[in-house]
């Protein structure tokens, strides 16, 4: 046998191979796809943010030129709303109600962007053109807009009957065991901000085609997702309520995730049930502005946070009161973000004790849900900033207030406060790495130089921890071809990561066997049943492992199929290059030749399925050294270090891309993103003339590399990648930013973003900006 690993197999720096598709401009998104006889809708978005409306007639809209159908709230009585699954118990064991999503409104708004009539057309011109046409009236009131305002007296109410505008209360923790904890601390440091709302803003904006055979009665619907399963289970469960052999879902290339494309939305079942009324294809293409009013957003809590500590520094107790925004609705995942974020609330530090409140808040915004690192972002950032103030009280260093608390190799596995089970995790050795490859130590120089030149400059860390690839599993399939080819078929869904290189190398390892000749097919429940997905970092911690499972089930069959060609033992042959051949002999047969002789397609088909029973803790230590210009407030990041452990790595290059995509993100929102709604819930912020996303020259080189400790919970030991950048760079921006302005001036917060304008009047306000 073989124990040589392949030149494509775990570890090697395999070139994606989807890569030339994408670069030739061959993808096939969904809006390249126009089926015969397709028809186009639009949606008729609210213009005010709360109040009622009333339709007093349709009927020059339904006779504009090229227009076939108009639908109402009215019109979809039979239809479900849209439920969210993600409300967590509450202190007393109950569940609080949640808020659906009509699929088009019925006679109250919530949000600008709310749904409340669909118009389909010839074209999209028309249908826009028509939908100007329908006298609709709008009642506007008073809106609920910010997240600690939406519990202040006299508020907007979003829901009228609730009586307040608070959507659940969660507590974690132990309270008691924390109140003692502070009553007998030596030092309480304690912090207030904001984890500014953010618009995720993936390349390619969504878009749907639904299609209907009356013959077979069956729905088929197109779309970018993260998933079919879950689109497809939503959709025929809870909206059309028909068995899910009765709808087909199909995802070809997406152009970006991050967690929203995982949701369905109303324009999902909108196109279909068009569709079907109309016995004609139905498309719908978003445009940008309907992305920034209407795509699930991110993070928008008001934080409260102290650390109980004794003399020498050691963290006692965490308390943590989070103001989580929810939005006009509670959205698919969106309650539960927030809780599991909280459980990973202390982060990669020993805290004995625990107590966070989340309190959830509806307000007259877009719905609030998962983007990328959904909850973990926002719990690295309140600890490693509140590990910072802490270092700032107690005048210690950032890094020996981290090495006083660090989780010690010796206590894992290690149980959190939030109930997190860690299985190992060597924080001091990244940190202490990051540090040397970051130049620490000679700070002080850099420091001075830029003194002279009249600027400011710190730097700062972020040790963090997060938990992804959840309990579960990814079946894979494969199966060889006549042509001596390879087909890997899984349920997640690549969204540009990589899937196809990464999972073609675990199999190609097992078969020997280059990647261009295995092919992945993912997106269609006609051809899998089920799936998971991708979202969490999950995809190759676990369809990787599976994949690798099959390939070597797939690799099994073959060698003995090829034993019985070659009249030999299965034992004595082994694969290479697309061939099966006796050990040390030439006697040797093609994949292809093997794909013929097989008896039936059982025989050369595979199957692997890894069952994961506790989530995996990727961590690490990011340094971040900016300069900031006092006369203009702009900063410039001079040096950003990553030292991760991922527990093992499957390819370098595809490993380097997801940090470097999600470090950027990171720095979005530290430095540039926010998305800012006014009184009235107008959002203020709804195109790129005035939301600021980070551009290439707003980021540096940056330093890479892993020290990976083998995660024990997975079968390959790896921990996932997908989010990680994110979540550890947002704090690490922020941490060198305000480290520059407390040295130059005593300032020791600063909300995100953390703007020119923003800094130059903190400078101001202190006195140094000119």
């Amino acid at each position: 046998m073989n124990v040589m690993t392949p030149k494509f197999g775990m570890g090697a720096s395999v070139l994606r191979v989807e890569d030339e598709t994408f670069l030739t401009g061959k993808g096939r998104y969904t809006d390249d796809i126009a089926p015969e006889g397709v028809l186009h809708g639009y949606v008729l978005r609210s213009p005010v943010a709360n109040g009622t409306f009333t339709i007093a007639s349709v009927d020059a809209a339904r006779e504009a030129d090229g227009v076939h159908l108009v639908l109402t709230g009215a019109d979809l009585a039979e239809l479900g709303d849209l439920k969210s699954g993600g409300m967590q118990k509450q202190a007393d064991g109950t569940r609080a109600p949640t808020r659906d999503i009509p699929i088009l409104c019925r006679d109250r708004v919530h949000y600008v962007g709310d749904a409340v009539a669909f118009v389909v057309a010839d074209t999209r011109a028309q249908a826009q053109d028509a939908a100007e046409l329908i006298d609709i009236e709008f009642e506007a009131e008073d809106a609920a807009s910010g997240t600690r305002q939406a519990l202040e007296d006299g508020a907007a109410l979003v829901w009228p009957e609730l009586g307040s505008n608070r959507a659940f209360e969660y507590k974690l923790g132990d309270a008691a065991r924390t109140e003692a904890a502070f009553a007998k601390a030596a030092h309480v440091t304690r912090i207030e901000f904001v984890n500014n709302r953010l618009v995720c803003n993936y390349m390619e904006a969504r878009a749907a085609i639904g299609e209907w055979d009356e013959v077979d009665a069956r729905f088929t619907l197109t779309t970018g997702s993260q998933g079919v399963h879950s689109v497809r289970r939503i959709i025929a469960d809870q909206v059309l309520k028909i068995p899910h052999e009765k709808l087909r879902v199909i995802t070809p290339d997406v152009g970006g995730g991050f967690g929203p494309k995982v949701f369905v939305y109303r324009e999902y079942p909108l196109v279909l049930e068009a569709a079907r009324r109309l016995g004609r294809p139905v498309k719908w293409t978003g445009d940008r502005n309907e992305h920034f009013l209407t795509d699930a957003q991110g993070r928008d809590n008001a934080v409260t946070a102290e650390m109980a500590m004794d003399g020498e520094g050691r963290f006692l107790a965490l308390r943590v009161h989070n103001i989580a925004n929810m939005g006009a609705y509670t959205h698919q995942f969106g309650p539960y973000i927030p809780y599991g974020g909280a459980s990973m609330s202390t982060g990669v530090y020993d805290i004995p004790a625990m107590d966070v409140t989340i309190t959830g808040v509806y307000t007259n915004t877009c719905p609030v849900d998962a983007y990328r690192g959904a909850g973990r972002p926002e719990a690295a950032f309140l600890i490693e900033k509140l590990a910072d103030a802490c270092a700032r009280d107690l005048g210690l260093a950032p890094d020996e207030i981290r090495r006083r608390n660090f989780i010690r190799p010796e206590q894992f596995p290690y149980l959190t406060q939030g109930g997190r089970k860690y299985d190992v995790g060597e924080f001091e050795g990244h940190m202490t790495l990051a540090m040397e490859r970051a130049g620490w130590a000679s700070f002080e120089d850099r420091l001075k130089a830029s003194t002279a030149g009249g600027k400011l400059r710190g730097i700062g860390m972020a040790t963090y921890i997060e938990a992804c690839a959840f309990a579960g599993s990814e079946p894979a399939h494969v199966e060889l071809n006549d042509d001596g080819t390879v087909t890997l078929i899984i349920g997640t869904q690549s969204n540009g990561q990589g899937h196809a290189t990464a999972y073609a190398q675990l199999v190609a390892e097992k078969l020997d066997l280059d990647v261009s000749k295995i092919t992945l097919h993912q997106g269609d429940t006609d051809r899998l049943n089920d799936g998971g997905g991708t979202g969490g970092s999950r995809s190759i911690p676990l369809g990787g492992v599976s994949a690798a499972r099959a390939g070597e089930n797939l690799a099994e069959k073959i060698r003995k199929i090829a034993a019985d060609e070659l009249e030999a033992a299965a034992a004595d042959i082994e694969l290479s290059g697309g061939e099966a051949r006796i050990v040390g002999t030439d006697r040797r047969i093609g994949f292809a030749d093997i794909a013929r002789a097989a008896k039936s397609r059982e025989d050369i088909k595979g199957f692997g399925e890894f069952v994961q029973d506790e989530a995996t803790y990727p961590n690490g230590t990011h340094i971040c050294e900016v300069e900031i210009d006092p006369d203009t407030g702009h900063t410039e990041i001079v040096n950003y270090t990553i030292v991760d452990d991922f527990g093992a790595t499957v390819n370098p290059v595809l490993l380097a891309g997801q940090v470097h995509g999600g470090v950027v993100q990171g720095i979005g929102q530290a430095l540039t993103e926010d998305t800012v709604y006014g009184e009235d819930g107008q959002l203020l912020t709804a195109s790129f003339m005035d939301y600021a996303m980070p551009r290439a020259d707003d980021v540096p080189s940056f330093s890479f590399e892993t020290r990976n400790v083998p995660s024990t919970t997975n079968a390959m030991g790896m921990k996932g990648a997908g989010e990680a950048g994110t979540i550890g760079a947002t704090p690490a921006v922020m941490s060198a930013v305000t480290d520059a302005l407390h040295r130059a001036c005593g300032i020791g917060h600063i909300e995100m973003p953390a703007t020119p304008r923003r800094v130059w009047q903190a400078l101001a306000e202190a006195g140094l900006s000119r």
